[in-house]
């Protein structure tokens, strides 16, 4: 069986965990990897092309954009205008409909595929929500993260002016809200004031209580584990009290690049445009054909 190419964008946690997902898939390849630099190259990426630039890399089917969330649209529409599919797992709830808007002229005119917010939430976690809407169109649904590490609120903070190395971990109060906890480790000189007022202030942290504590050793609080509860209580025709449940506890890097991966094999199977994951039929998401999933799935 061909395989097709992948590109890994940016060779961060998730970027690592690509890796890993990409070669257990049976259908897919990495072409090489794009980083800022070429200095102090991984052990693990010693016999993969490492680039600067995605121009240097051959045969190129998907690129998988696994840079901070702020960059990938950026990223995404330099790549689409190339004619090559992308998936991105960009995480700003509020903007996801504005990039999917930004994206869809520029993949419609490239012929290609975009697929944007392709993580565990957004991205399946939405699936589920919709699932459950269906099930139950009038009722609520409160969706409870962790406890765990967000990767694009840690991001978020690792780019403030100040701060040398960071951890924003997430706290379930229940219904829906969440209590920020934020681990600072300080550059020397840096004016602690001023951080505080520029993570309070950033859009991932003003909507929820955040506390911000300063630390002298960020890696020793580190881990990606990470979760949901997701609840819906909900009416069914005219039923009342109908309640769904979902959980799950998680690596926060591997399930997302696994998803991402998913998402580039669908990219391969759609029509040109630019979607989010509940547009995207689950079954473009598995390997093999249509039949066989079809009588093993339903």
């Amino acid at each position: 069986m061909k395989k097709n190419r992948i590109a890994i964008v940016g060779y961060g946690n998730i970027g690592k965990a690509v890796l890993e997902a990409v070669k257990a898939s049976p259908d897919f390849e990495v072409a090489g990897v794009v980083r800022r630099s070429l200095d102090n190259v991984p052990a693990e990426l010693l016999n993969i092309p490492v680039v600067t630039s995605i121009d240097d890399l051959d045969s190129v089917d998907v690129a998988l954009l696994c840079t901070p969330t702020r960059k990938v649209p950026e990223y995404a529409t330099e790549i689409l205008a190339k004619g090559i599919h992308t998936v991105d797992s960009y995480d700003i709830h509020s903007e996801i409909w504005n990039l999917r808007q930004t994206l869809m002229p520029i993949s419609l005119q490239n012929n290609a595929v975009a697929i944007i917010s392709a993580g565990w939430d957004p991205g399946a976690d939405s699936v589920v929500r919709a699932l459950m809407q269906v099930m139950a169109p009038k009722g609520i649904t409160y969706t409870n993260f962790g406890p765990g590490m967000s990767m694009g609120h840690t991001v978020a903070v690792k780019a403030v002016n100040g701060v040398r190395k960071a951890l924003s971990m997430t706290i379930p109060l229940g219904t829906g809200i969440h209590r920020r906890m934020v681990y600072v480790e300080m550059e020397e000189g840096a004016n602690k004031d001023q951080i505080l007022h520029d993570i309070k202030t950033d859009p991932y942290f003003v909507h929820d209580e955040t506390h911000v504590l300063f630390v002298d050793d960020v890696d020793a609080l580190q881990d990606m584990g990470h979760g949901v509860h997701m609840v819906r209580k909900g009416v069914s025709g005219t039923t009342q009290n109908q309640l769904f449940e979902y959980n799950m506890k998680i690596n926060n890097p591997a399930l997302t690049a696994q998803i991402m991966v998913a998402c580039a094999r669908a990219c391969l199977r759609l029509t040109p445009g630019a979607y989010t994951m509940i547009e995207v039929p689950v079954i473009e998401l598995l390997p093999g054909d249509k039949e066989t999933l079809i009588c093993s799935l339903v």
